[in-house]
């Protein structure tokens, strides 16, 4: 957090990139004004490793020499779309029937970003889950790491368990969902 809190405001913005692997990115403010850098490390403090492009941010700024830095992330809302499923696999379940399912514990075991895919292991369970890249852009992420611990809720797809809802565990067990 800043040592100046006088000059820390909460501001409303959309995420105009953020790059995982550079560690960085911006957030454009709904009021105007310069970007603001938003590093991998206010992220990881809200507890998450990365954000999609679009999202929508409610973030505490601080300025500074260089410019206007995010501080805290106070929300994440993904970036809006259609009601309709992501994919072919969810076609045939309603949203009620998606949020039904319940939130479980897992650890991202590999994800490749170019690929569009990647598998996290269930605390508990012996296989794995599917992670397709358009669920986690619509749960409002970008990228995930190996090892990073997650919420998820899952489907038994046309090949198997897969997630249709993926959220940092530290916005699960603080009920952000409403859960």
């Amino acid at each position: 957090m800043a040592d100046d809190q006088s000059s820390l405001r909460q501001i409303q913005g959309t995420v105009k990139w953020f790059d995982p692997a550079k560690g960085y990115g911006f957030i454009v403010s709904d009021a105007g004004g310069p970007d603001i850098l938003l590093h991998v490390n206010v992220l990881r403090n809200f507890g998450q490793s990365s954000v999609t492009d679009g999202a929508e941010v409610t973030v505490l700024t601080h300025s500074t020499e260089r410019g206007v830095q995010a501080v805290e992330i106070l929300s994440i809302t993904p970036p809006a779309r259609d009601d309709g499923p992501v994919l072919s696999d969810f076609m045939h379940l309603e949203p009620h029937d998606l949020e039904a399912c319940p939130l479980l514990p897992a650890r991202v075991k590999w994800f490749d970003k170019g690929k569009g895919f990647g598998f996290a292991n269930l605390f508990g369970h012996g296989h794995d889950v599917f992670l397709h890249v358009e669920v986690l852009r619509q749960s409002g992420l970008a990228d995930l790491q190996p090892g990073e611990a997650l919420a998820l809720r899952v489907i038994d797809g046309k090949r198997g368990a897969m997630a249709v809802q993926v959220l940092a565990w530290e916005a699960a067990v603080t009920g952000a969902e409403g859960d």
